[in-house]
């Protein structure tokens, strides 16, 4: 009988969780502790001990951006992940240093814009997707990037109005309109013309915003956008991103410096460079 509640008891104190690995930290001489994402669970904090350590089995299956089917053991400060399995590498995302660059911005902005333990399946379903995206190499990273950002926010409660004027909720015309920030939304030219603190949105722009927003992946993959409106798009949406989130991002000044050493040298040098 003591045998059978011993073994029950273990089994209470163990759980196993499919997750997203979103960043890890060292902690010690061979320990590491893990931001994950579950469906169910939401995000978490995890100790991998002895994870560093050569003759580790779990390592390679807790890098960034995999995921994993984990065994959780429940522990006093931490829970302990003693097994570990990989479920999809995104190898490709790892490989590539653009699109591993983009990885680490999409997994910043989730953990950004989530708490511990608090569940998202909308959430984790499209940071997997996208992360499957930017494995594609068919796929335009930015693209992908950009469409995750809009859901992004609106997941997270924060979904600009982009068909009508936050102020008259009129139907906003086919011309320049203007984006504000503190309002969450568009302005018509009667009302955010005059404001200094709107941002003009040429009709190109909007249509393209719309479009994210309102369409399917399989549909807006098949977007090709001008440089000019993928800059103006990039550029918007950072803005739109941190005023909300309150603080700024670690990632977009890595991509930042990432293309200014591509536009100066060749891809080889500039991984190395990198590095």
């Amino acid at each position: 009988m003591d045998s059978e509640n011993t073994g029950q008891g273990r089994r209470q104190r163990l759980y196993r969780l499919s997750a997203l690995i979103l960043r890890r930290r060292d902690m010690g001489e061979a320990d590491r502790l893990l931001t994950v994402f579950g469906r169910d669970r939401g995000k978490l904090t995890l100790l991998a001990k002895g994870v560093r350590r050569q003759a580790s089995r779990k390592a390679g299956h807790l890098e960034p951006f995999t995921y994993a089917e984990l065994l959780i053991a429940k522990g006093k400060s931490l829970d302990l992940v003693t097994q570990a399995e990989t479920i999809e590498p995104h190898r490709r995302v790892r490989e590539d240093l653009w699109r591993s660059s983009w990885a680490y911005y999409v997994v910043e902005l989730a953990d950004a814009f989530t708490q511990e333990a608090d569940p998202n399946d909308l959430l984790f379903d499209l940071l997997l997707a996208t992360l499957g995206r930017l494995d594609d190499l068919s796929a335009d990273p930015a693209l992908a990037v950009r469409y995750y950002e809009l859901h992004l926010l609106a997941l997270a409660g924060y979904q600009p109005q982009l068909f009508r004027c936050v102020q008259c909720n009129e139907l906003l015309k086919p011309e320049v309109n203007f984006m504000s920030l503190d309002s969450g939304g568009c302005l018509c030219p009667r009302h955010g013309a005059s404001r200094g603190d709107t941002i003009a949105l040429s009709l190109p722009l909007l249509k393209v915003l719309r479009y994210l927003q309102s369409r399917e992946w399989a549909e807006v993959a098949r977007l090709r956008l001008s440089p000019e409106v993928s800059r103006q798009l990039e550029a918007l949406l950072a803005r739109y991103i941190v005023y909300h989130l309150e603080r700024s991002l670690r990632s977009p000044a890595f991509l930042e410096k990432l293309r200014k050493v591509v536009a100066e040298t060749p891809r080889e040098v500039a991984a190395q460079q990198m590095e």
